[in-house]
């Protein structure tokens, strides 16, 4: 399971838009958001480096420790 916290999610709208990033990745992946905390799950066989890129390129920020 992938966990992280994402910026810039304010709406329905913004999830649905995670969501579809991350499943063109993989249909099969479970995506879990809550718009209010900022989190994004992803469960599937998924890079972290590949779920972190596909939802920034949708337009959202995510935000790592160490970085």
């Amino acid at each position: 399971m992938i966990e992280l916290r994402v910026g810039g999610m304010t709406c329905g709208h913004c999830v649905a838009a995670v969501t579809r990033a991350v499943q063109r990745l993989d249909p099969a992946a479970a995506v879990s958001v809550d718009l209010a905390t900022g989190r994004v799950s992803v469960a599937g066989a998924l890079a972290r480096a590949a779920v972190e890129s596909a939802i920034e390129a949708a337009g959202y920020t995510v935000e790592t420790s160490g970085r």
